[in-house]
């Protein structure tokens, strides 16, 4: 590989992607950030892209370049005019949709952080360009890739998030702060929030059906976050893939597609104590109700998402409780059930009547 654009290259996906790069001497084309423009220059000066991108004009102010692109179109811009094969794109939220597809419009592959992309058009994105940028999918590749036995069932793992031994009655009135003191290891606001609520697992279990077309997936819960996937074979075998959590493994084998080094230390068995299952409660995280909706309806993770976003910001602002994330996305698929884009343009349509109706319900507690 000779190069890559980096979008969201301030987060903790694009600082490990950058690590990488510099690992393996490989160019990095175009940096694109939203708001952290100091680190975004640091990186700047260290890689010497061609091209960057950040949110709005006033942080194209506070950074020092001779080639800015500002907000959505300009990112879609610096895509379409870039020279590299890759795009990494670790934006988060809905926001990541349209570089994604502007990406794989411009004839290149796409290495994909961003979850949204797949839970709301999966159905129109050719995921054969797609390489997943995430511990559990890049588990399921891993394992997949080592065997030609039949396909039974995909499992993937989750850590149970911030909320997996409190009290159940005690949760719907937990704190924006309660939810972002994830038990093993510091994230960006909304996956951490998403990981309290079990949402971003739905997300990662819709990723799954788009990337290995399979309907039989599931997910447990495995506190210690060592093993990241399973897959079941229909002549009863299992395999596990065990790592440790550090997303350096998945972006070298997403940018080089073959590792011979090193990356991570290996597992120590003899250290890692006791590794245990649990199921996922409907009662500790309602969300969970829907995972085989979804499954047989994946086109309504549009919905997921939209009412989703909506909600966390609702919850972050102290209109709802924790509780009434759940509650909300759970009325959204009640008022826009069978309600299913078509096409990749009756998607912002779609996006905006749920957003609507989400906020139009938050009012005092939800």
């Amino acid at each position: 590989m000779n190069s890559i654009v980096l979008l969201g290259s301030t987060g903790s996906i694009g600082r490990a992607t950058l690590e990488i790069c510099k690992k393996y001497d490989i160019e990095v084309e175009a940096l694109v950030a939203n708001t952290n423009t100091a680190l975004l220059q640091k990186q700047i000066d260290e890689f010497s892209p061609k091209m960057v991108a950040v949110g709005s004009l006033e942080r194209a102010k506070e950074i020092s370049h001779p080639n800015i692109f500002v907000a959505q179109d300009g990112i879609l811009e610096l895509i379409h005019s870039s020279s590299s094969e890759v795009v990494v794109n670790s934006l988060v939220g809905y926001f990541g949709l349209a570089p994604t597809v502007e990406a794989l419009k411009s004839g290149k592959r796409v290495s994909l952080a961003n979850k949204e992309s797949l839970v709301v058009a999966g159905a129109f994105i050719d995921t054969s360009r797609i390489t997943p940028i995430d511990s559990e999918h890049f588990g399921l590749k891993y394992l997949l890739d080592c065997s030609q036995k039949s396909l039974k069932r995909l499992i993937i793992t989750a850590s149970g998030g911030a909320f997996r031994n409190w009290e159940i009655d005690s949760i719907q009135s937990a704190s924006y702060e309660d939810a972002l003191k994830h038990p093993n290891w510091s994230m960006g606001e909304k996956i951490t929030i998403d990981s309290a609520t079990m949402v971003n697992k739905l997300f990662e279990i819709l990723e799954a059906k788009w990337l290995f077309g399979s309907d039989n997936i599931d997910a447990l819960i495995e506190e210690k976050s060592i093993i990241h996937a399973m897959v079941e074979f229909v002549d009863g075998s299992s395999v596990a893939h065990f790592a440790r959590t550090d997303m350096k493994l998945p972006i070298a084998y997403a940018l080089l597609g073959r590792v011979q080094d090193e990356i991570l230390a290996p597992i120590n068995l003899l250290e890692m104590g006791n590794i245990g299952f649990k199921k996922i409660q409907k009662r500790r995280y309602p969300i969970w109700e829907i995972k085989d909706y979804l499954l047989q309806h994946p086109k309504s993770g549009l919905i997921l998402n939209s009412a989703n976003e909506v909600a966390i910001e609702s919850f972050k602002a102290k209109k709802i409780d924790f509780g009434g994330i759940s509650r909300n996305i759970l009325k959204a698929f009640k008022k826009f059930e069978g309600v299913e884009p078509q096409s990749l343009d009756d998607i912002p349509h779609i996006d905006k009547e749920v957003r609507e109706y989400v906020m139009s319900n938050v009012k005092g507690i939800g």
